[in-house]
């Protein structure tokens, strides 16, 4: 029994060396140099260099308060091998690796082309999306309309009162948010009477700024260290700076007010107002 030979269809690549064995001088010798770029080429793509400058730069990076969950993100590699550089990985055994040495040209690409002046932070203070939120609700927004809005939905605002920080993905989110609604109506958005109502009683009582007062202080919403006065009395700013002048300085009504340059009776009246600040010493 004999086996016919199957004549390849052309000879222009190295199909017909492959599946039909043909024995061309010239279709050899196309084989051999395709076989050779691809080998040159699975050496350059895995061909590794030193780790150290990508180590380095991660430092630099965590020092911008921009780690590997953050450098992942940016540059879609896995945490597990942005971490790899900086601190021990991998296991077997129950031992753990060192931290990687070398690494393949296109990763440290990646890394180092991370500017610590523009990469956003993984986490950022929360001062600025709190004021944000609470000044939405102050026109009436409630947290169900923002968090609808939000990524992360709900969880973000029951927490966020007692945040010191979050994730800066987060802050954007909510600042986005803030510069969409601050100048729509609730109610144009299907929020009842009586849920605005309710929102906005809760900023009152809580002396929350309004979107017209920060209107004027943008530059400082996100500043932890500005303290917004708004909804502050003079006779409570009296009453505060009169406690403070009366407990370092041992001094009575009388001398306070001297020092305040207002009159002993309005210390009287804003201690009445505000009997918090009001101290018992002789009058």
């Amino acid at each position: 029994m004999t086996t016919a030979v199957r004549e390849a269809p052309h000879h222009n690549n190295v199909t017909c060396v492959k599946h039909y064995g043909c024995k061309r001088t010239e279709c050899l010798e196309r084989k051999r140099a395709y076989q050779a770029e691809w080998r040159r080429g699975r050496t350059s793509q895995y061909s590794l260099i030193d780790a150290g400058p990508v180590r380095q730069h991660l430092e630099l990076l965590a020092a911008a308060n921009i780690g590997p969950t953050r450098v992942a993100a940016l540059t879609g590699l896995a945490v597990e091998t942005v971490a790899g550089f900086t601190r021990p990985y991998g296991s077997g055994h129950g031992r753990r690796y060192g931290r990687k040495h070398k690494v393949r040209p296109e990763v440290a690409a990646k890394i180092l082309a991370l500017d610590p002046e523009s990469a956003t932070p993984g986490v950022t203070d929360a001062t600025g999306s709190r004021r944000r939120i609470q000044a939405l609700n102050a026109a009436g927004w409630t947290n169900a309309i923002i968090a609808a809005r939000l990524p992360t939905g709900c969880r973000t605002l029951h927490t966020l009162h007692k945040q010191t920080h979050l994730y800066a993905r987060t802050a954007e989110a909510i600042s986005s948010v803030y510069d969409e609604l601050k100048q729509q109506r609730p109610e144009d958005f299907g929020v009842r009477t009586a849920s605005m109502t309710r929102s906005r009683r809760r900023a009152e009582a809580n002396r929350w700024p309004t979107i017209a007062y920060w209107a004027d202080r943008m530059d400082v919403i996100d500043d932890p260290d500005f303290t917004p006065e708004y909804g502050v009395t003079r006779l409570e700013i009296v009453a505060q700076d009169a406690n403070e002048v009366m407990r370092l300085s041992g001094l009575d009504r009388q001398a306070a007010a001297e020092r305040l340059g207002v009159h002993k009776s309005y210390i009287d009246h804003a201690f009445r107002q505000h009997p918090q600040y009001a101290l018992e010493v002789a009058a």
